[in-house]
């Protein structure tokens, strides 16, 4: 059975101001954000992983050299780390470092398709991404790490973003368009669980969006 241990990034500066990222737009992780992916490593530690696959963006990529490290230290062995491309967050297009207050006045429909109609949202005004797009670009490196990875105890980490990772983890799921933000949101240096025993073919849902691990209240601007 291989598990996927779906990791979002850290919270940013961006995402305490309330601005969206997406695919080209970063900022740094704050400071306690460190913290965090330290009490994340305190959880995942008791399972033995094979690799870390990471997003190359910096609040993802740092976030899953941070946790590697942690793990390292806790483990007493290295873990190895990818970094895919293909494991970006939506290209948001010109919304990104906009302020959502500000994209919901001006972009109000897409903004309400993107976070409550998948179905429905259209970035053409944006210059965005599609949700259709986003699963075809990211599933099939989900499959070949299932192909990789077959064995009863193989846990593979992989570190990406909010929007993306809702989208990917239920298309997996085999959830509608329709229906793939129903779930909620997840959380920053949150850990959402799938387990496949047939190389990806299939998936069940084991945990998520899991926060117990961190030592504080999870508040609007952690979730997206």
């Amino acid at each position: 059975m291989t598990k996927l241990y779906f990791i979002r990034h850290g919270k940013t500066e961006w995402n305490l101001e309330g601005r969206y990222q997406g695919a080209n737009g970063d900022s740094p992780l704050l400071k306690e954000s460190y913290t965090e992916i330290s009490q994340l490593a305190s959880f995942l530690a008791l399972n033995k992983f094979q690799h870390i696959y990471a997003s190359p963006l910096r609040r993802a990529r740092v976030t899953a050299t941070t946790l590697q490290h942690e793990l390292d230290e806790l483990q007493g062995y290295p873990t190895p780390i990818t970094i895919s491309s293909r494991l970006k967050e939506f290209n948001l297009g010109i919304m990104e470092g906009m302020k959502f207050v500000d994209v919901e006045r001006e972009y109000t429909d897409e903004v309400d398709a993107f976070r409550n109609h998948p179905d429905r949202y259209d970035p053409t005004k944006i210059k965005g991404e599609t949700f259709q797009h986003l699963v075809k670009r990211m599933k099939p490196t989900i499959l070949r790490i299932c192909e990789k990875y077959p064995a009863k105890n193989d846990n593979v980490i992989i570190v990406s973003h909010g929007a993306a990772l809702n989208a990917l983890i239920n298309s997996l799921l085999e959830v509608p368009l329709a229906d793939l933000r129903k779930r909620g949101g997840l959380a920053n240096t949150s850990t959402t669980v799938l387990a496949s025993n047939d190389l990806g073919k299939s998936f069940e849902l084991v945990d998520w969006n899991n926060t117990s691990y961190l030592k504080k209240r999870i508040d609007p601007t952690d979730v997206i």
